[in-house]
């Protein structure tokens, strides 16, 4: 049970922490939005990040629909868009928050 609520914290942590930096950011860039995505290009080193996450997570989407399929845990479709307006970092522990959820 405790395992469980370690989720939700890292989900929230994961929501959170990584929001500061995008909004310190376009705080300082007139909040545009094409700023922060061109930033997400400035080297091969962000290239390769960016290319890692979209990959984790559409491989971590594609997990949650086939175990939804499955499970009939619905609420736990909430974690995709979670994946994709704040991050992994936040849509992974989520999804396994849902997941941990006494049956």
């Amino acid at each position: 049970m405790r395992l469980r609520w370690l989720w939700l914290a890292l989900a929230i942590w994961g929501a959170i922490h990584p929001m500061y930096y995008f909004m310190t950011y376009m705080a300082a860039n007139d909040w545009s939005l094409g700023l922060l995505i061109d930033a997400w290009y400035v080297n091969d080193s962000t290239h390769g990040l960016v290319w890692d996450l979209t990959i984790a997570a559409i491989a971590l989407t594609l997990w949650i629909l086939s175990e939804v399929a499955v499970r009939r845990n619905w609420i736990a479709l909430l974690s995709i868009p979670a994946i994709f307006c704040i991050g992994v970092s936040c849509g992974l522990p989520l999804y396994l928050w849902f997941r941990s959820k006494p049956i």
